[in-house]
């Protein structure tokens, strides 16, 4: 099977449902299945576009790729690509690995303030206490005036911070990879982070996960952090240390509220679930009534811009390159 031939488009949204998608593609709908276990659409070698199946399970979402001959593109629904860059000896050279910028930004962003509320408001508190009929009032500290760091300065920390700011917050300052410029002012770049923890009262972390952000919330970054910090994890489990993070709480002297733990999912009796002052989310930053609908003006942008042969967007690799073999 020749690329010239195949134009199998695999979408894990019925395309039917999804409007504004270019002709001339064959379009087949595969999510994986409830198991993982759902029979290829067609053949997998016919496939030039490959749309990850989104809230599933790696093995699911990479389950094809090794017959995949004819692909160009693989274009994920999450802005995370950690899944699939662990797979990319698996593509053939010149793949384009796209994320979703654009679409998971607002639900986000949206979490990580809602955490960082309902951590530092005692919102779990009272929640036990309403399932126990208890009226039990207690003073907690606000989101006003306090220092903030986000550590991961990209679309969905630029987003968290669009939502800080009318909370009246002291500082918001921001780490990113390297030094650049903004409009609300400087992101001060990754090594210049031990000098900004301990100015900091929320820290928020929403980085990609790769091999420079892996463990990067390690013992010596919570030592940094002001005793009665809180840390808010959007990002994935595995930038945080949690055998540190627990040791941490145990002492009483951080707190945390997290959307993503290591390990995922957290199993039945992980110390985590118990440990004090955490908040935990299971992973559920994205899926939410925003993501349908900017998931698929993604997808019809994306595909137009594939078939009219246009730059596309959000590529993060390309397989065969040298930062993509």
């Amino acid at each position: 099977m020749t690329a010239d031939l195949a134009r199998d488009v695999w979408l894990p949204i019925p395309p039917g449902e999804i409007d504004g998608l270019p002709d001339g593609l064959d379009y087949l709908f595969w999510d994986g299945g409830e198991n993982g276990d759902q029979p290829f659409p067609g053949d997998p070698a016919r496939c030039v576009v490959y749309v990850v199946p989104y809230m599933k399970r790696q093995p699911v979402k990479v389950r094809p790729l090794r017959e995949m001959r004819s692909l160009q593109v693989v274009q994920t629904l999450t802005a995370g690509v950690d899944d699939i860059t662990a797979r990319l000896a698996d593509l053939v050279p010149g793949v384009r690995l796209c994320n979703a910028r654009g679409v998971h930004e607002a639900s986000t962003a949206e979490l990580a303030l809602t955490l960082t509320l309902a951590a530092l408001r005692g919102i779990p508190q009272f929640v036990r206490a309403q399932d126990q009929g208890r009226w039990q009032s207690a003073f907690h500290p606000a989101l006003a005036d306090k220092n903030v760091l986000v550590v991961g300065y990209g679309s969905i920390g630029s987003a968290i911070e669009d939502r800080l700011v009318p909370f009246e917050v002291a500082r918001v300052a921001r780490v990113a990879r390297s030094w650049r410029t903004t409009a609300r002012g400087p992101v001060h770049p990754i090594a210049e982070l031990p000098a900004l923890l301990p100015e900091a009262d929320v820290v928020i972390v929403s980085t990609p996960l790769n091999d420079s952000t892996r463990g990067l919330v390690d013992a010596d970054f919570l030592a940094r952090m002001k005793d009665g910090a809180l840390l808010v994890n959007v990002a994935r489990g595995a930038v945080v240390d949690t055998e540190a993070l627990l040791a941490e709480l145990e002492k009483g002297r951080l707190t945390a509220a997290l959307d993503v733990t290591d390990p995922e999912p957290l199993p039945p009796g992980h110390p985590l679930w118990t440990a004090p002052g955490v908040l935990i989310s299971p992973h559920v930053g994205g899926p939410t009534s925003a993501f349908r609908p900017r998931a698929e003006r993604l997808l019809a942008d994306q595909l137009g811009r594939f078939v009219n042969r246009e730059p596309l967007r959000n590529v993060i690799v390309t397989t065969g390159t040298e930062s993509g073999s």
